[in-house]
């Protein structure tokens, strides 16, 4: 088997001599306590499992020299101090892999305890909470507790009724214990924050460090909300026979589906769902699938829980001091980490949009070296009351840009400064619209023009090839182009006088300027650059309304019957559009194409019938934001994996685009609501899902056959 390529396993930290060792250890103890008691460690992630690497290390070489204090082989570290409440059966850790050839040791080591290999293998993801145990006596929940030092915890029972997906009453009058994860999802943590610091409080650095300060927090002003996701469950002396006796011959799986039945919020309902496999590859197949998905959760995940599946295998492979001997936690690389937030740098945008960043001082971040995050506005950066010089907590996953999440306060030294705002526009000197949230240049789009140009040139908009960023600019510096109108009144003569433009590219420059007078309204209506909308929104405003003359007429009421557009957005559209009306005129005077081919506008669908469906009802299948029938009305499409045939040169954004053209709405991920799934090579586990749900799927051709008739328009 080869190695995952979702995961390299970062090096341990290296202690030369005891003085190394001792101070590691220290420094181990004080994080893990830390870390479990209120989410705010010293260390991040990945320095941590770095550093008590590096102490297993020096124990292995040095036995003699093995402190009593290191946090080797004990839950939480070693450094949580039991609890009021003990645990029926002891709450442990679990013991940690990083690659694929320790995760083919670890089975076979599990193998040599149970003796006839493992059948079967549960792989669930590593949810980054807190643990706690759930008791509930006849189906109501009496009482919720920490897992402590492993042999007993602290009752948080105050927090029953905040925790969504752990239910006051079961579905079934039994009593067991069920145990699972505290967390906050991503939605839940920048509404705690916001709630926090309206109360005078310091935001969270993280959502861990937010669900363990939450869960513990008594008789504050205000409540913020958790959600659990249940991970286990285990008869009690009071469970009586029967219960006691299904849940110790059923295997994980099993135990999990009775919990979900019962009512209890589990990872089953999510992208990343348990599942029962038989073979090391399917479980590294599994976990490449759920590091794949991370950056698109809702919430925090640091790697992924393996076990063995049957009651049986696990009684024979038993437990350790810390952990069970047939449970290991494969751990994924660190998407979060702490450093120095040197300062922020202030960028316009193609709308005059003043959007702060922050430099950081350069750390390593799942592979990558990241110096620069991202900071929404400026009410974000004082509500989270970010300093120049603070320690900041990072987030990257996958693609997306790294973030700040928040600073780490108890870190502060008190030469932190207050983060400076700009008094005037840093691209123009103007002054600077600060009514919204979003800061703006009183100049708008004219502040930046070649980053409009450039972006309404691009691929997914008027797609004309031949001006990029470097020819706009010289089209701007000859005063040649002012906005994008500028484009389509270009003419042969004055491109022959720049520099470096000879017959040829002034031919197809102008040439590609003439067909994309031609593209489908959405396109340019996405090139205009409208706030609040970007590619998909403008595809479902130019396919509800069909002419650009219909969308500015339309109020922001009418606006709100186009799916996924509310009212502070309606409004946004309404004024952008105002602003943009001399622009407008001037593209259509220059003939740009101002309608969506084979849309219906809505006086045409209410006149024939069809206007009810457009008019506020649910558009969740596209069909009222399509404005017409197709092959695809109604349905739900996810396009995944590499297309061919027909579909071979299309984008993924041009797929999507001809999923609307032809009545249906495309969507990135697949649920129960997905319709159809066109599944290309290495679809991956997109596919794998469609399947587990009964979606139809359909391949290139398939789809392609079934579409035939919108291929050759638009796109």
């Amino acid at each position: 088997m080869t190695t995952s390529p979702a995961v390299s396993v970062a090096p341990a930290t290296v202690l030369a001599d005891a003085a190394a060792y001792a101070a590691a250890v220290e420094t181990a103890t004080r994080a893990s306590a830390a870390y479990y008691e209120t989410g705010e460690s010293t260390l991040d992630d990945d320095a941590y499992d770095r550093l008590v690497r590096g102490i297993a290390a020096y124990e292995q070489e040095h036995p003699d020299e093995t402190s009593p204090a290191s946090p080797t082989g004990k839950v939480a570290g070693g450094a949580v101090v039991a609890g009021d409440v003990p645990h029926t059966v002891p709450m442990l850790s679990l013991d940690n892999v990083f690659s694929a050839e320790q995760l083919v040791a670890w089975t076979a080591s599990v193998e040599r305890r149970t003796g006839p290999p493992v059948e079967e293998w549960s792989v669930e993801p590593k949810l980054d909470g807190l643990a706690v145990a759930a008791r509930y006596e006849e189906g109501a929940l009496t009482r919720l507790i920490t897992r402590g030092d492993g042999t007993a915890g602290e009752d948080v029972s105050h927090a029953i009724g905040t925790i969504v997906g752990l239910p006051r009453t079961l579905a079934e009058p039994v009593t067991l214990e069920i145990r699972g994860e505290v967390l906050m999802t991503e939605e839940q943590f920048e509404r705690a924050n916001t709630v926090r610091v309206e109360h005078g409080g310091a935001p969270f650095a993280n959502p861990r460090n937010g669900a363990a300060g939450t869960l513990r927090a008594k008789d504050r002003a205000y409540t913020v909300e958790m959600t659990f996701f249940g991970y286990g469950a285990l008869a009690v002396p009071a469970s009586g026979e029967e219960l006691t006796g299904r849940l110790g011959e059923w295997g994980h799986g099993r135990i999990m589906r009775y919990v979900a039945d019962l009512g209890v919020h589990t990872a089953d309902s999510t992208a990343v769902a348990p599942r029962v496999l038989t073979t090391t590859e399917a479980i590294q197949a599994r976990i490449d699938e759920i590091a794949a998905a991370r950056p698109g959760l809702p919430f925090g995940i640091d790697g992924i829980v393996i076990k063995a599946d049957s009651a049986a295998d696990q009684a024979a492979a038993g437990f350790g001091s810390r952990a069970p001997r047939w449970a290991v936690a494969y751990k994924l690389p660190a998407v979060e980490k702490v450093t120095t937030l040197l300062g922020v740098e202030w960028n316009v945008g193609r709308t005059g949009i003043i959007a702060p960043r922050a430099v950081l001082e350069p750390v390593e971040i799942d592979g990558s070296t990241v110096t620069y995050a991202t900071l929404h506005n400026p009410a974000d950066i004082t509500r989270r009351d970010l300093r120049t010089g603070d320690k900041v907590m990072v987030y990257k996953a996958g693609d997306i840009i790294p973030r700040v999440e928040a600073p780490v306060a108890h870190l502060r030294t008190g030469a932190e400064q207050p983060v400076v705002f700009p008094e005037v526009c840093p691209q123009c000197g103007s002054e600077i619209d600060t009514s919204e949230q979003r800061w703006r240049c009183v100049r708008g789009r004219d502040c930046h023009v070649v980053a409009s140009v450039s972006y309404a040139a691009g691929r997914d908009q008027l797609d004309i090839e031949g001006l990029g960023v470097t020819r706009v600019v010289q089209l701007v510096d000859a005063g040649l182009v002012r906005d994008l109108a500028d484009l389509f009144t270009l003419t042969r003569e004055q491109l022959l006088g720049l520099e470096r433009m000879g017959e040829t590219s002034t031919d197809n420059l102008l040439a590609a300027i003439d067909t994309a007078r031609t593209r489908p309204l959405s396109r340019v209506f996405c090139a205009l650059g409208v706030r609040g909308t970007g590619r998909s929104m403008s595809r479902r405003i130019a396919r509800y309304f069909a002419a650009m003359e219909h969308i500015r007429a339309a109020d922001a009421e009418t606006l709100q019957q186009v799916d996924g557009i509310g009212v502070e957005k309606a409004r946004t559209v309404v004024a952008e559009l105002e602003e943009l009306a001399p622009l407008i005129d001037r593209l259509v005077a220059a003939g740009v194409n101002m309608t969506e081919p084979g849309a219906t506008p809505p006086a045409a669908r209410a006149e024939d019938g069809a206007g009810a469906e457009g008019e506020g009802q649910d558009t969740g299948a596209g069909a009222s934001t399509a404005g017409g029938a197709g092959p695809l009305s109604g349905m739900t499409v996810v396009v995944t994996g590499a297309m061919t045939g027909a579909l071979e040169k299309l984008s993924r954004n041009q797929m999507n685009e001809l999923i609307e053209r032809a009545g249906g709405k495309s969507s990135s991920s697949v649920s129960k609501r997905t319709s159809l799934l066109v599944a290309g090579e290495n679809a991956g586990s997109k596919r794998d899902k469609a399947e587990q749900l009964g979606t139809r799927i359909a391949t290139p051709d398939e789809f392609a056959a079934i579409v035939a008739d919108f291929l050759d328009t638009g796109a």
